[in-house]
């Protein structure tokens, strides 16, 4: 196989047709693509730590942490910074080499900011690497981050265009697009994904995917999630997503998004460990560990740990992601970020 081309130019017929592919032949495909840029037998362990819960004041009909749905999600406020800074040193005892700290918030206030650095200082301090997601953020709240040494930032499309307005009503898909180019014009990394599973077509899991290809570079991550049904939302009897249909998913975005890290996200708890090994096959190289996804249930470390021994899969090791490392080579980082603006939402 000659080797795949970074592209920005996908149609959706294009990815329709990728979907319509008999299944070996497109984890064939996204095997190849796969080994071009990554080892074939590692993969990334994050851990996700929820340092504000719930009270969100959007919408998303997916989300037990929204202020409009009655979940018994018990209420909880900014964590202190100690006690995230011990989560993040008992995660990298665990093998984590990335933390990442997210806020059930619509934006963060200026107030907030002062115990956002001090966290980011302080995993940074750890030797790990950090990402955030709070929400959406101005440029001068992006480059106050990227300025205390965030990595980087999570900020997802969730799904289509098209669909989106049947999942949340109190922020447009360009109010995402706009974070994401702030994102990126303050020399961050980015983070973006999307969930299935959520009613949505086909056509529109492409949607979303071609919106995450096509963006001028692409996400350095890209975490797929599967609906997690939880009780007092509004999808929590929406039928199950067929297996097979988030494998295709996760492999037609490891061929769209080569050099992307591919995160097998939330979800996880509800696949067995056939399903989860059939997603590494298609391209899957990052996972969340630890018990806990914000607020929603993930599989054990010791179970992850007892699947990558059966499969022949490693963590990835470590790299320095300390702040001194991080100074030493943020003005490249910044150079290297200079892009095109984002389109927006036709």
């Amino acid at each position: 196989m000659t080797q795949a081309q970074i592209r920005h130019d996908w149609t959706i017929d294009a990815i329709e047709a990728l979907f319509a592919q008999p299944f070996n032949d497109l984890l064939f495909t996204a095997q190849q693509v796969h080994r071009q840029h990554f080892s074939a037998n590692q993969v990334q362990v994050s851990t996700l730590l929820s340092i504000k819960t719930g009270a969100c004041p959007e919408d998303c009909k997916y989300c037990p942490q929204s202020a409009h749905y009655d979940t018994g999600l018990e209420r909880e406020r900014l964590l202190a910074v100690e006690k995230v800074l011990a989560e993040a040193a008992a995660a990298k005892q665990q093998g984590a080499s990335r933390f990442c700290m997210g806020a059930a918030w619509r934006n963060p206030k200026d107030r907030d900011m002062p115990y956002l650095i001090d966290m980011i200082k302080g995993v940074k301090q750890l030797g790990l690497e950090t990402c955030m997601t709070l929400g959406m953020l101005t440029p001068l709240q992006a480059m106050a981050l990227r300025e205390a040494g965030l990595d980087y930032y999570n900020h997802n499309l969730d799904t289509s265009p098209e669909f989106y307005g049947e999942i949340i009503t109190t922020r447009t898909y360009q109010d995402r697009l706009t974070t994401l180019q702030n994102v990126r014009d303050a020399g961050l990394k980015v983070c973006a994904g999307g969930i299935v599973g959520m009613g949505e077509s086909r056509r529109d899991r492409a949607g979303l995917l071609q919106q995450l290809a096509n963006l001028p570079q692409h996400p350095e991550s890209v975490p797929v999630n599967m609906l997690v049904k939880v009780a007092g939302t509004p999808f929590e009897q929406l039928d199950d997503l067929d297996a097979f249909e988030f494998i295709r998913t996760i492999a037609i975005a490891r061929i769209l998004m080569p050099k992307s890290m591919v995160r097998l996200s939330a979800g996880r708890e509800m696949m067995n460990e056939q399903m989860q090994a059939l997603c590494f096959l298609a391209g899957a190289n990052s996972i969340f560990y630890g018990e806990r996804l914000l607020t929603t249930a993930n599989p054990a470390a010791s179970k992850d740990q007892q699947l990558f021994t059966k499969l022949g899969i490693e963590p990835m090791p470590h790299e320095d992601y300390s702040d001194e490392v991080h100074q030493a080579v943020i003005a490249d980082d910044l150079s290297e970020q200079q892009q095109p603006r984002y389109y927006e939402v036709s």
